[in-house]
């Protein structure tokens, strides 16, 4: 009787999945042209991934330490949107250590809070899911500040929102509100940098990072995690011989989407497109029915009954 291999170590690289997109489209891959277009359509499927549900394999979680008085909170920017969250009470006593709802609410909702910077545990939280950009300014310091400082005075504040993160060097502030030129109520240190001292004349980069708002802020009374699951964003194709971020029951999947986005641009494709395009869509339902949470779910009708006193 023969021996099985013994392993189960499968993969395929980036210039191995293109080859095999491109045989099933009926051509070769034959220029550094012909990869580069390859790698940016596999990018723009990546993205498309993206709008089709949840990825199982793109799931993380992390902790943000909540700050007394502070409302708003910097995501990573390769967030795409968050699944459940928690406010973690005291989170370095094991005995009395409790995660507690926070219910997510709508812009809408946040809008017609009456008093935003009312503190206390808690209990709301409105998701920004903003595109993580950064935006170089005209603006820079109109004086030196220190690593402690909390309002910043710039040369102008035309171009950047009344409340919004900036990096100024290698740090990244969030400052609460705008007096003429000066941005109040700065949280420094912010998104995992180091509040430092700068020189007068620092250049200040606008910073469109997703973040949470929550609602009360916090207090001082205990300290406060909001700890969260998240979808983040498929890690980019690469350049070379580097595997791609999609798990190995989503290469059938990967191969068939890719041929399928090849045959869109590749006049030998054009003849096969059909037939590509249905075997990307049945490789696409196989894999997405597969990565799914498979624990038993149970719903708990919630009843409200609306009466009146005579």
């Amino acid at each position: 009787m023969s021996n099985t291999s013994g392993t189960s170590g499968f993969n395929l690289d980036l210039t191995e999945v293109v080859e095999e997109a491109f045989e099933r489209v009926g051509s070769e891959s034959r220029t550094g042209y012909d990869l580069r277009s390859a790698t940016r359509s596999l990018n723009i499927m990546f993205a498309d991934w993206a709008n089709r549900g949840i990825n199982m394999w793109t799931m993380d979680s992390n902790v943000i330490n909540l700050v007394p008085g502070q409302v708003t909170y910097p995501l990573p920017n390769d967030t795409i949107d968050l699944l459940e969250h928690v406010i973690r009470t005291q989170p370095n006593v094991a005995s009395t250590q409790a995660d507690l709802t926070i219910t997510r609410i709508s812009v809408s909702t946040y809008a017609t809070l009456p008093n935003k910077i009312q503190q206390g545990r808690p209990i709301q939280v409105w998701i920004q899911r903003l595109d993580g950009q950064s935006y170089t300014t005209s603006l820079t310091l109109a004086a030196p500040i220190s690593a402690t400082d909390t309002t910043i005075t710039l040369t102008s504040v035309v171009g950047i929102p009344n409340t919004a993160f900036i990096q100024i060097d290698n740090e990244t502030i969030f400052y609460s509100y705008t007096s003429g030129n000066t941005l109040g109520n700065c949280f420094r240190g912010q998104n995992n940098t180091t509040a430092a001292a700068h020189i007068a004349g620092a250049q200040v980069i606008y910073q469109n990072l997703p973040s949470i708002n929550v609602w009360p802020a916090p207090d001082n009374a205990q300290p406060y995690q909001f700890v969260y699951w998240r979808l983040r964003r498929t890690q980019d194709a690469g350049t070379g011989v580097n595997v791609m971020d999609v798990p190995f029951r989503f290469i059938p999947c990967m191969i068939a989407g890719l041929s399928y986005y090849l045959g869109l641009k590749a006049p030998e494709g054009l003849q096969r497109l059909p037939i590509l395009k249905q075997q990307y869509d049945e490789a696409w339902q196989l894999a997405a029915d597969e990565d799914r949470e498979k624990a038993a779910i149970r719903f708990v009708p919630r009843q409200q009954f609306i009466g009146s006193t005579y």
